[in-house]
C-alpha cells in the first residue's frame, strides 16, 4: 500500500491479537514499527508502557523519537474487556479501570500524536480500534461498550480538528474476533470459548482473525485512504448489517428463557 514504506508507526496493545497482527502487517509493508504494551515481545522495537497514564504515553513517544526521529502513523489499539458483571453488580472501580485504558488511553495517544505531528511540521495518520460494541448495545460488558462508544466521540472530534492540518483519523469496528482480550472469562457466555460458535450466525459464518482487522487498519493508515477521515469501518463478517427480527437473521432461534435465567437468575419473559 502506498505511504507505509519508511514510515514510523506506533502500535499500542501490540503484544497479541489485533495489535500484534497490525504490527506485523505494517512491518511487512516496510514501516518501522514501535510496539507498545504492558508486556514486551520480540518482533519489533518494544516499549513497555501504561497507555492510561501521561507518563506511559510520553515514554513510548519519546522512545519512538529517540529510535527513529519521528512518528508518522499511530494505531491506538490497547484495550481491556473488563468484567462480565451485570449492571447492578458492576463496581465503580471496575468501570473506571476500563474507561482509563480504553478512553483515557486513546485520548492521551491522540493528543500525543497531534503534538508530535506539529513538532515535526508535517502530517500523519491515526487509526483507532473501536468495536461492534461502538455501534450496538447489549446487557453485558457494560463498561467496555461504554468505552467503545466514547472513542467514537474522540474519533469525530480529532478528525474534524485534524482535517485542515492534513491529519486523518479513522477507526475500525471489529466484530467477533476471538483474541486474548476476552480470555479472562473463557467459559462465560460471550467469552472467548463461546465466540466461534456465535460467529456462525454472521453472514460470513466464521469468526474474524487479527489479520482480517490488521489489513483494514493498514489501509486506513496508508495513502490509499487519503480521502477518508472520521470514518468507522466495520470488520465483523457482516454482523452489524443483520436484522435480528427477521427469520434470516435468527429471529426465534434463541431460547430466551435460558438466556434470561443466565442473565437475571429467573424467567422474566
Amino acid at each position: 500500500m502506498r505511504g507505509l514504506a519508511g514510515k514510523v508507526a506506533v502500535v499500542t496493545g501490540a503484544a497479541g491479537g489485533i495489535g500484534a497482527a497490525t504490527a506485523r502487517r505494517l512491518a511487512e509493508a516496510g514501516a518501522h514499527v514501535v510496539a507498545v504494551d504492558t508486556a514486551a515481545g520480540t518482533d519489533a522495537t518494544w516499549i513497555r508502557a501504561d497507555v492510561s497514564t501521561e507518563e506511559g504515553v510520553a515514554a513510548y513517544m519519546d522512545a519512538a523519537i529517540e529510535r527513529f526521529g519521528r512518528v508518522d502513523l499511530h494505531h491506538l489499539n490497547a484495550g481491556i474487556s473488563g468484567s462480565f458483571a451485570t449492571l447492578p453488580e458492576l463496581s465503580a472501580a471496575e468501570f473506571d479501570r476500563v474507561m482509563a485504558v480504553n478512553v483515557r488511553g486513546v485520548f492521551l495517544g491522540i493528543r500525543a500524536a497531534f503534538r508530535q505531528f506539529a513538532a515535526q511540521g508535517g502530517t500523519g495518520s491515526i487509526a483507532i480500534t473501536g468495536s461492534i460494541g461502538s455501534l450496538r448495545g447489549s446487557a453485558d460488558l457494560l463498561a467496555y461498550q461504554t468505552s467503545k462508544h466514547a472513542v467514537l466521540g474522540l474519533l469525530h472530534g480529532a478528525a474534524v480538528y485534524g482535517g485542515p492540518l492534513g491529519v486523518r483519523v479513522n477507526a475500525v469496528a471489529p466484530g467477533i474476533v476471538p483474541t486474548d482480550l476476552f480470555a479472562g472469562s473463557p467459559a462465560e457466555s460471550g467469552g472467548k470459548e463461546d465466540m466461534v460458535r456465535r460467529a456462525g450466525s454472521t453472514p460470513l459464518r466464521r469468526a474474524g482473525t487479527g489479520d482480517d482487522v490488521a489489513s483494514v487498519v493498514a489501509f486506513l493508515l496508508s495513502d490509499e485512504a487519503a480521502y477518508m477521515t472520521g470514518e468507522v469501518v466495520s470488520v465483523d463478517g457482516g454482523a452489524s448489517i443483520v436484522s435480528t427480527v427477521r427469520p434470516s437473521g435468527g429471529a426465534g432461534a434463541w431460547d430466551f428463557a435460558a438466556h434470561d435465567r443466565a442473565l437475571y437468575g429467573k424467567d422474566v419473559s
